[in-house]
């Protein structure tokens, strides 16, 4: 291996590593009897000015990736420089987020676990190797188990680490179990390498590749919180800080659904090579080429059949949720399975990759101004319960129309930029052209974002139709403000001129 080539392709994660060392030594060793809000402050701006390194440095990385021997490890560029750049930017978000906060005295310690699980993040996007997808992911699952527990005074928090922590132990046990059967089968741990094996050896039709695809659907499911791998998600969001929340629902999601990109573009790209007559660059292969059909289908299938349960269940019971924190959570499972309807029926065209990382950064970009106001709320009233927001157009004007305009991005209203997320990705679906069975997941998908603009209308209309119980002003950190006001501002912006984001995206990949 050229380490060189290892050191300019890991650039970004150096970044951060190296600003999460220079908090530890700032904090404790410069500020320790400093007051908490300068410790919180200068903590989260060092994280912020590292997260900023970090996106100069993919913007900036170019060349081939890192390989060992003929097989591929990290990516650069593509998906890989898209997914990272969003990671960092809203890393950055939720440090901002940060200030103003006191759930926690451990400032050095926090900001440092956020950093440390970005780099997982990180490593997950432009990963192309089985091992290195499993450090990423451990690197970055462990930083979210020690976040969600950061409150130590609450117990919700405890309860809700412990109970990640064990779903997050098994599924990876799932995963790394469905990683040793694909090892088996093919001889080796590179993602390319183990489809075209599975091609050309006729792997594919083993029993022992169909219980790989299971148990790695079922790790991977429980990453992007998917049903029936969902449990965890509701308590996770309910009992875990704000800003750590915050984190987990866009960050990880971010970094899963790039991992779950490139197994697809990996899939494609193996049948190019092993029918490079007769291919038909779409996910459900309907050509004279029935080794491809049996690997697809199960995939395929298992993937439909999570993103019609997700958004299902999702959007069901977020309708009997008191909690707001909870029903952020099952809006987040329902969103997970509309960004699965789109990676199942996935055809490697630059519609198809932009339109699902489309909607990823922007739900990610959303739900982390959501929870910056459920925070605000929070810590002003003592609660999260709807109830709480009674009269907050009253008790904070600007607040309340932060709100407004981030849940209804979030149900698809145009013309912000949710609706065109939405948009973008059912439109890339029903281009695949692969029967009756899309169309009718993206009628019901359709349907069910009209069921969802229900439940998000309960907490506008208790916000500012319903009377107050109390108006006593909201005060809200000029910081946090700020960055509220800023992504609401960013969501009016880009569903007005959609073609910015997806211009950008568009950046990264070549013309096909």
């Amino acid at each position: 291996m050229n380490y060189a080539d290892l050191f300019r392709v890991t650039l970004p994660e150096t970044a951060l590593e190296v600003a999460a060392l220079l908090v530890l030594v700032v904090d404790l060793g410069f500020l320790r009897k400093a007051a908490l809000k300068t410790r919180v402050a200068v903590a989260a701006l060092l994280g912020v000015v590292g997260c900023g390194a970090a996106v100069w440095a993919v913007l900036t990385t170019g060349g081939p990736g890192l390989s060992y021997g003929d097989e591929l490890l990290l990516s650069v560029g593509g998906t890989a420089a898209v997914a990272q750049v969003g990671i960092l930017v809203l890393t950055a978000l939720t440090l901002l987020l940060l200030i103003g906060s006191d759930f926690t005295k451990n400032v050095g310690e926090y900001v440092a676990v956020v950093l440390m699980a970005a780099t997982g993040g990180l490593l997950i996007a432009s990963a192309q190797d089985l091992l290195v997808i499993f450090i990423g992911l451990e690197l970055l699952s462990l930083g979210l188990y020690i976040l969600t527990a950061f409150a130590k005074s609450s117990g919700k928090s405890a309860e809700a680490a412990m109970k990640y922590y064990l779903f997050g132990g098994m599924s990876a046990a799932f995963l790394l179990f469905g990683f040793s059967y694909l090892y088996g089968l093919t001889g080796s741990t590179n993602l390319h390498q183990i489809v075209l094996g599975s091609l050309t050896a006729n792997s594919s039709g083993s029993p022992l590749f169909y219980v790989a695809l299971v148990l790695i659907a079922a790790g991977l499911g429980f990453k992007v919180a998917a049903v029936p791998f969902h449990l965890w998600a509701p308590d996770t969001y309910e009992g875990a800080p704000a800003p750590a929340a915050a984190f987990i629902a866009s960050v990880s999601k971010v970094a899963s659904f790039a991992l779950l990109i490139s197994i697809g573009t990996a899939i494609l790209h193996a049948v190019r090579d092993a029918y490079p007559t007769g291919f038909v660059t779409v996910f459900i292969y309907v050509g004279p080429a029935p080794k491809y059909l049996g690997l697809n289908m199960p995939w395929t299938l298992t993937l439909a059949m999570m993103a019609a349960a997700s958004m299902i269940i999702g959007n069901l019971a977020a309708l009997a949720q008191l909690s707001v924190r909870r029903l952020l959570a099952y809006s987040a499972i329902a969103h997970a399975g509309y960004i699965l309807l789109g990676l199942a029926y996935f055809s490697y065209s630059p519609r198809s990759a932009q339109a699902i990382l489309y909607y990823v950064l922007t739900y990610g970009l959303t739900t982390i101004g959501a929870f910056g106001v459920v925070s605000v709320v929070e810590r002003a009233t003592g609660s999260d319960r709807m109830d709480a927001f009674l009269g907050l157009h009253r008790r904070n004007p600007a607040l309340a129309a932060v709100l407004l305009i981030l849940f209804l991005s979030l149900a698809g209203i145009p013309p912000l930029v949710g609706f065109w997320a939405k948009f973008n990705l059912f439109a890339a679906v029903l281009s695949v052209g692969a029967g009756p069975i899309p169309f009718a997941l993206v009628a019901l998908a359709v349907a069910l974002s009209a069921v969802s603009l229900y439940y998000y209308i309960q907490v506008l209309k208790r916000a500012y139709v319903m009377p107050a119980v109390d108006e006593t002003p909201i005060a809200v950190h000029p910081v946090t403000m700020i960055v509220l006001v800023g992504i609401a501002a960013a969501v009016v912006l880009l569903g007005m001129f959609p073609a910015v984001l997806q211009g950008w995206i568009a950046g990264f990949y070549p013309v096909m």
